[in-house]
C-alpha cells in the first residue's frame, strides 16, 4: 500500500462528525437516521457541520428510507437539497436513484450531477441493489458521477471483493470505487490489496449510553446514541497510511 489511501467516515450526528474529523478522517459522509440506512441531514445539522468542520464533507441526499425508486416530487426535493448543500459550501453530495426494474435511473442521475456541479457526486449503495452492476458502472460514468460506494453487492464488502476488483479494473481510473460495509482495521489491508482501491469507507460505529438522568420505565425507548470509535479510526489510519 505505497499510495495514499483516503479514509471516509460515515457519521450520524454533529458530535460524531467532530470526533471523526479530530481522529484523522480525510472526509465525512454526513447522514441522519442510521436505522433507515441514512437520510438527508436537516438544515440546522448541515449548517452547524459546515461551521465546525474543515475537512471535506459529503451530505447524504435521500428524502426517505425504503427503496431507491423516487417519484418526480422526491427528485425535486433531492435537487433542492443538493442546491442547498452547494449554497452552504459543501464539497460533495451522496445520492442514488434506481428505476423500478433495478436499473440505474440514468437521466435523473445525470440531471442531478449537473445541478450539483462543481460538487463531487458519490452514487451510494443503491448500487448494491441494482441489476447488471458492470453495466450500471458504465452508466454512472456516463452520467458524470465521481465515485460509487459499494460492498460488491453483498451485505459485507469482504464477501463482495471479486466484484469490487472487477469494477476497479473496468473503471480504469474513470470513476472511483469506494468499498464499504463491514470494513475495519483488521480487514482493510486485505481489501485494498485484493482490489486496488484508493479510498475506503466505514462508520467505525459504536453505541454510547445516554446521559439523561430520568427515564419513564413504561416507555421502552432505546436512548443510546450513535458515536464513532476514535481509536478504531486512528488504527485504520495507521494501517492504511503505513507504507
Amino acid at each position: 500500500m505505497s499510495q495514499h489511501i483516503l479514509l471516509e467516515i460515515c457519521v450520524f450526528n454533529v458530535a460524531t462528525a467532530i470526533a471523526a474529523s479530530n481522529a484523522g478522517a480525510d472526509r465525512i459522509e454526513l447522514c441522519e437516521n442510521y436505522a433507515n440506512g441514512g437520510t438527508t441531514p436537516s438544515y440546522g445539522y448541515l449548517k452547524t457541520i459546515r461551521e465546525k468542520i474543515t475537512i471535506p464533507v459529503f451530505p447524504m441526499i435521500r428524502p426517505r428510507g425504503g427503496d431507491y425508486f423516487h417519484t418526480a416530487d422526491e427528485i425535486a426535493i433531492i435537487k433542492k437539497d443538493i442546491l442547498l448543500c452547494k449554497e452552504l459550501g459543501f464539497d460533495g453530495v451522496v445520492f442514488g436513484l434506481l428505476n423500478q426494474d433495478g436499473s440505474v435511473d440514468k437521466d435523473n442521475t445525470a440531471r442531478l450531477v449537473e445541478a450539483a456541479y462543481p460538487l463531487e457526486v458519490t452514487f451510494h449503495r443503491a448500487f448494491d441493489r441494482c441489476k447488471n452492476p458492470l453495466e450500471a458502472l458504465e452508466i454512472l460514468i456516463e452520467a458524470g458521477c465521481n465515485r460509487i460506494l459499494t460492498s460488491g453487492q453483498e451485505p459485507k464488502v469482504t464477501d463482495g471483493l471479486t466484484l469490487v476488483k472487477q469494477m476497479v479494473d473496468q473503471a480504469s481510473g474513470r470513476i472511483i470505487i469506494l468499498p464499504g460495509s463491514g470494513l475495519n482495521s483488521s480487514n482493510v489491508k486485505h481489501i485494498i490489496d485484493s482490489t486496488g482501491v484508493t479510498e475506503v469507507h466505514t462508520s467505525a460505529r459504536i453505541r454510547v449510553a445516554s446521559s439523561t438522568l430520568f427515564r419513564n420505565e413504561k416507555m421502552p425507548e432505546d436512548f443510546d446514541i450513535d458515536f464513532v470509535d476514535v481509536e478504531e479510526i486512528k488504527h485504520l489510519n495507521q494501517v492504511i497510511k503505513t507504507n
